[in-house]
């Protein structure tokens, strides 16, 4: 059975969900929820759609110093290490991806309220984050 990989972009009050097909060659943004419900959600999510690998962002800097939400990430892997094997969780930076997805948000000529959106930019970033991590791997190939 094919499996597909989850990219997450974790926030401290909304986290961006995207997914892959199961080619693993495209990323599309999945859903943007608050952080206070993610880990039920990812337990469903996991087995349903078979997930075998989690892509978490890794915020750092411009001076590339971590973010400040870089220790509430590190809890949140391990909560996760009960019901998700921790070796497929990989880490990957996403510098500027907010910025990225705003832009591309604008380019699609959304009227302003939809694109002020803030969950709407966090499954868009979410889904960036996934794009550049499978083409890291073409490149690596």
């Amino acid at each position: 059975m094919k499996t597909k990989f989850l990219a997450i972009d974790y926030g401290l009050k909304r986290t961006g969900l995207s997914i892959t097909d199961a080619d693993k060659i495209f990323a599309f943004p999945l859903v943007t929820i608050d952080t206070s419900e993610l880990i039920i959600h990812l337990k469903t999510l996991i087995e349903k759609e078979n997930i075998s690998r989690i892509i978490i962002g890794q915020p750092r800097r411009f001076s590339g110093e971590y973010s400040e939400i870089e220790t509430s990430i590190i809890k949140f892997i391990k909560s996760l290490s009960g019901f998700f094997d921790i070796n497929e969780i990989f880490r990957f930076d996403e510098r500027f991806t907010s910025k990225i997805a705003k832009k591309s948000i604008i380019s699609t000529g959304l009227k302003k309220k939809s694109r002020s959106d803030k969950y709407l930019v966090d499954k868009i970033s979410a889904s960036i984050i996934l794009q550049d991590y499978l083409q890291s791997l073409n490149i690596n190939s």
